[in-house]
């Protein structure tokens, strides 16, 4: 049994000293033991307190309330009570307690202030209700007024769109019976209306998980999926923004504050879960649009597998894997050419693809891994159970295929397909089933052109891998060529070239393993450019252009010719602004492969030789691939507005963009970045601005490639004119990243560069960094061995030591900073002098401490000053006497009487004495400062010149 006085004694001592949890242990054994109300009052008063200081505002209120319960006059509970009641919302009762205290000490400063600003902000708040309930009101009157005019009705309806945006809005159009009226306006059928009903939920829905849940319950689920099922890309984009707000509001994934609402706690996890299985619903639903389709897919893809795979939980993707991988197989393997198919757009099937790939990569062990595959296995074998003997018929005789048993055929392989485009290595093996490659080869020679496309698809997938390239150049080339020069149809004559294109890349970048003919892959690449640039063709058609050229640029001769081609380099970056975002990943493929920036190892000569002599294959590099010939390449993507097409498909706000697309880009902007006379351009034509979001989303190797461009160009830009606005402080985090001792030299070297130029620019972005944790990675390079990143280490240093975080760092005992800094003043290195010496004499400056401080680090000091103040070198020399005259400047009289005792008074007043000289002024009047503070301090006498 403790003494309850003694506990909140004890409390108190910690309250004092900063320690709120031990306060509130010691408090909360006290309230246990405490028998005494009025004791019991005091206690509960001062755990209140601490409650304020941990921001656990209903905690504070509770505890102010029973101290006040004991006193009703007790202004120390009356106005805790009334903070905490400000903090949770609560004003009219906040305002209450303050009158009280008010009251009681009428001549109390703060609580007539607090008075005053709690009477007004209550004012404003009631008139902006007021105001808004009548704007909510008259937008409800002309809406249901029908002999209103069209285009005052459509007006209200995009007005109450605003209104629904704002906290105060979005509750009176609830609470003014709203739901129902905007239900009313989605049944007229009208567009416009319809846009403005789902707009207005989704501000209504965002970010308060309790009106959301009432909204969910009262327009129902299974509504809300029927309107973005309709045949509408405005509704159905409108109504997937709805979905991912309602999403956002029920897992918390909006991290916004709305006051008083957050502190409800509400269990969402059955709407959540009846969501989902609507939206698995929805993905093979007959009755579903094709934009409805892909809005569903990719709400599933955004939703469903973890962003951060340290996450443990992975259920929905369990969950989707077992109630939806034969949905989503479904949409992959339909056929549009065919009858009774799903409705669906140009990019529906590669959303599929890449949320099966997602869904596949959230999989944590082999067991799940293998159960997705067995459902894929078992789909494709239910598809094709039903064609009869005929086939294998076709395999072993090559003979005619009946087109009334081959549709179902049509859609594994399409499957197959999907797959290949996922995740490759489950569409790999089954691929290598028995006869599936078989099948893909016999349906090239098909009379169908249905079965010809849609083989020549799936070979053009099913040939990444080198085993698999080579079977299909035994078997299908002939047929490929045959197709390309007999068909027709412009759809599968560019199909056949693309296979063939592919199949004449297989070898990669390596010379020695050309598939084809010297100059085949040429005339390959001649007849896809000729394409890109025809107007006359479909995008959808141009587009295959494009993959041509994604596998044919891995020849150094192709990507000669294709960047020499600037109508083809400018037609191909207009496609990639355009609408149809499946094109994208071709895109990125062709400049990387034109920028040479893929991944590549180095190889040894050692091991070159060895391969050799045991006559092992060795890769051999294109002339062409050599270094002066790629930024030749580069500077003509430039001139033919490279950034500007990159800057739009980063913009790209669809699921097509993956992450390993990202990672191409990223890659290609650090080689458009490789020249510091190129960043300008790079700039100009917004690649700053774009380089942001890939540098902090998607792989680990495309964000710290996407960091590397960053830094590249922050390191000499005006960081306003290359990342104006706030965006600049974005850049920050991923500059920092790159301290890592894990990131290369040149990767460290470029951050340090970048940050050293932010932190020049102004104080905000001085404190960011340091926010950011920078400066235990900058201090660790400047202990570097590599003089570059010493340097550069040193030099963001002096341009950080205004802070008051990091002089506190200096300050600080038990570290070996000021040492570090004053040994590296003593440097050989002229730049690296500057720098130390730089930050040496703005920190002393600062900390008249650290005068003292130095004189105890190191037993070298005044040796290192001396070597400074004599040094040819005016800019060092300059640094060095203001550090002098800091130190002769720090109200320590011992220090100043040594530094006058030594041989620094010479120096100086040699210094001092010199004639006026523009080139070496700094110092001059330095010194003179110096010796004019040593007379004040009485050190030295004033000396007076022979008349």
């Amino acid at each position: 049994m403790g003494d309850p006085v003694q506990l909140k004694d004890e409390g108190n001592t910690h309250f004092q000293a900063g320690d709120i949890d031990k306060a509130i242990e010691c408090y909360t054994s006290a309230i246990k033991e405490c028998k005494d109300k009025k004791m019991l009052a005091v206690i509960y008063r001062n755990r209140s307190a601490c409650y304020l200081k941990k921001e656990n505002y209903a905690n504070a209120a509770s505890d102010a309330s029973k101290a006040i319960d004991v006193d009703a006059a007790d202004v120390k509970a009356l106005y805790r009570r009334c903070q905490a009641l400000e903090k949770l919302g609560k004003l009219d009762m906040a305002f209450k307690d303050v009158q009280r205290c008010a009251t009681i000490e009428p001549k109390n400063k703060t609580f007539l202030e607090t008075l005053r600003r709690l009477g007004a902000e209550i004012q404003s708040k009631l008139k902006s209700t007021f105001s808004t309930d009548s704007r909510v009101q008259n937008m409800f009157d002309i809406l249901l007024d029908e002999e209103m005019e069209k285009d005052k009705k459509e007006k209200a309806a995009n007005n109450l769109i605003v209104l629904s945006r704002e906290d105060a809005g979005a509750e009176r159009i609830f609470q003014n019976n709203g739901v129902p009226l905007l239900l009313n306006m989605i049944e007229t059928g009208k567009v416009e209306m319809i846009l403005a009903a789902v707009r207005t939920l989704s501000g209504m829905c965002t970010g308060h998980k309790a009106r959301t849940m009432a909204i969910v319950n009262m327009v129902g689920v299974d509504k809300l999926c029927s309107i973005m099922a309709l045949d509408n890309e405005e509704i159905a984009l409108a109504s997937c923004n709805l979905f991912q707000c309602i999403n956002d509001s029920l897992t918390g994934a909006d991290s916004r504050e709305y006051g008083k609402e957050a502190s409800l706690v509400l269990d969402a996890s059955k709407d959540l879960k009846t969501i989902l299985l609507a939206l698995l619903e929805m993905v093979a639903n007959a009755k579903v649009s094709g934009h409805g389709r892909d809005q569903a897919l990719n709400l599933l893809t955004r939703n469903v597998p973890r962003k951060d795979k340290k996450e443990k939980d992975h259920s929905k993707s369990l969950f989707t894997v077992d109630h939806g991988l034969k949905k989503i197989l479904k949409v992959c393997g339909q056929v549009s050419e065919l009858p009774d198919q799903l409705s669906m757009t140009e990019n529906t099937q590669l959303i599929a693809s890449v949320l099966l790939n997602k869904l596949y990569d959230d999989l944590k062990c082999d067991p799940e891994r293998d159960n997705f595959r067995d459902i894929c296995d078992e789909y494709v074998k239910y598809v094709l159970k039903k064609r009869n003997q005929e086939f294998d018929d076709v395999i072993s005789k090559r003979s005619k295929i009946d087109p009334n048993n081959m549709d179902k055929t049509l859609h594994a392989i399409n499957t197959i397909s999907g797959l290949l485009q996922g995740p490759f290595d489950v569409g790999n093996a089954l691929v290598g089933r028995q006869g599936i490659m078989e099948m893909m080869v016999a349906l090239c020679g098909s009379e169908r052109e249905v079965d010809q496309m849609v083989a020549v698809e799936a070979l053009i997938h099913s040939s990444t891998k080198m085993s698999r390239a080579s079977f299909i150049i035994t078997n299908g080339v002939s047929l490929l060529k045959d197709i390309y020069k007999k068909t027709k149809n412009e759809k599968i004559k560019i199909r056949a070239l693309v296979g063939l294109c592919k199949l004449g890349s297989a070898g990669g970048d390596d010379y020695s393993l050309r598939q084809f003919a010297e100059g085949s892959t040429e005339k390959l690449a001649k007849q896809c450019r000729k394409w890109l640039c025809n107007p006359q063709i479909d995008t959808k058609t141009r587009k295959w252009a494009i993959e041509g050229l994604a596998y044919l640029t891995n020849d150094a001769d192709v990507k000669d010719d294709f960047v020499e081609d600037e109508p083809a380099l400018k037609a191909m970056f207009e496609l990639a602004k355009s609408r149809d975002k499946t094109i994208l990943y071709a895109v990125a493929c062709t400049l990387v492969n034109c920028t040479n920036c893929y991944e590549k190892k180095d190889i040894l000569p050692e091991l070159v030789q060895l391969a050799k002599f045991s006559k092992q294959h060795v890769p051999e590099q294109h002339p062409k691939d050599k270094k002066d010939f790629i930024e030749k390449r580069v500077k003509r993507l430039l001139k033919a507005g490279v950034t500007s097409a990159l800057a739009v498909m980063v913009k790209a706000d669809s699921s097509i963009l993956t992450d390993q697309t990202k990672e191409m880009l990223a890659r290609v902007f650090l080689a458009l970045a490789a020249d510091p006379k190129d960043r300008g351009i790079i700039v100009a034509q917004g690649g700053g601005k774009a380089l942001i979001p890939l540098a902090l989303e998607g792989t680990d190797a495309g964000k710290v490639k996407a960091s590397h461009a960053l830094a590249k160009i922050a390191a000499v830009s005006n960081p306003e004119i290359a990342f104006p606005g706030e965006r600049v402080y974005e850049v920050v985090r991923p500059l920092v990243s790159l301290l890592q001792t894990d990131k290369d030299g040149a990767q460290n070297f470029e951050s340090l560069k970048g940050l050293t130029n932010f932190a020049a620019f102004s104080e905000k972005l001085r404190t960011k960094i340091v926010k950011e944790k920078a400066l235990p990675e900058i201090e660790n390079h400047m202990f570097e061995e590599n003089e570059k990143i010493r340097l550069a280490a040193t030099e963001c240093m002096c341009n950080l030591v205004t802070c008051k975080e990091v002089q506190d760092r200096y300050v600080e005992d038990g570290n070996d900073k000021l040492k570090l800094l004053v040994l590296l003043c003593g440097e050989d290195d002229d730049k690296l002098q500057i720098a130390a010496a730089g930050a040496l004499a703005m920190i002393t400056a600062a900390q008249k401490k650290l005068c003292t401080k130095i004189t105890v680090v190191t037993a070298q000091w005044l040796e290192i000053l001396q070597r400074l103040c004599l040094h040819t070198n005016p800019h060092i020399q300059h640094r060095g006497i203001v550090t002098v005259y800091n130190m002769l400047n720090a109200d320590d009289s011992e220090l100043a009487k040594k530094l006058m005792e030594s041989e620094l008074l010479e120096i100086l007043s040699v210094i001092g004495k010199a004639e006026d000289n523009p080139k070496r002024q700094d110092p001059i009047d330095a010194a003179r400062a110096c010796l004019v503070r040593a007379m004040d301090l009485g050190l030295i006498k004033p000396f007076s010149t022979p008349s």
